[in-house]
């Protein structure tokens, strides 16, 4: 007869993987993807590496699922910030605004996720997530042109160029100061869609 948890014993792993993500996701945003070693987020956990590895086979996999979770997180946020009600082209500018204020907040952990070189199934995952932007984006730049609000443009193009625009803008302002990015960003985002307002 095959072995069956008990709902006890799934419950202390089911904890147990909880708290190996959530030192996973602090030690990104304090020391980026390079420093979210196996053995490291075990010692934050306050767990045996050995456990680490009951739960996820290597490092990639343990940031690729942390990943996921943030991800979520952020297109939810946007998703949230494109509903209120307003023109397309400020939908469009909603979406960056509040997705670089938040990465602003925790720039370790958004560099991290951005740019810093990681692991081939962290890269997988970084593309689907510019993908899902993309997506959104090019939803409201589509309104926007169908409106005649936006002069005529490929809206999957667009979207795709500011979305690998915005990630630019955005890596200096992660690991240095920078005055008013977000700012800046809006007004290239504005005059990029051929918006009226710059």
């Amino acid at each position: 007869m095959p072995y069956r948890r008990t709902p006890q014993v799934q419950a202390r792993l089911d904890a147990q993987r909880d708290g190996i993500l959530t030192a996973a996701a602090a030690l990104l945003a304090e020391r980026g993807y390079a420093g979210c070693s196996v053995s490291a987020v075990a010692e934050k956990a306050g767990i045996a590496t050995g456990t680490v590895y009951k739960h996820f086979p290597g490092k990639a996999e343990l940031v690729v699922e942390l990943f996921r979770g943030v991800v979520n997180r952020e297109v939810a946020a946007v998703k949230e910030a494109a509903a209120l009600p307003g023109e397309p082209a400020g939908r469009v500018v909603a979406i960056f605004e509040t997705f670089a204020e938040r990465a602003l907040k925790v720039p370790r952990q958004a560099y991290a996720l951005l740019a810093e070189p990681v692991d081939a199934p962290v890269e997988a995952e970084r593309i689907v997530f510019r993908r899902v932007f993309r997506d959104e984006i090019a939803r409201h730049v589509s309104d926007g042109v169908r409106a005649g609000q936006l002069p005529p443009q490929d809206a999957g193009l667009t979207a795709a160029a500011l979305v690998g625009g915005a990630a630019e803008v955005l890596i200096g302002p992660l690991t240095t100061d920078s005055a008013d990015a977000v700012g800046a960003l809006r007004t290239f985002i504005i005059r990029a869609l051929g918006g009226r307002h710059a």
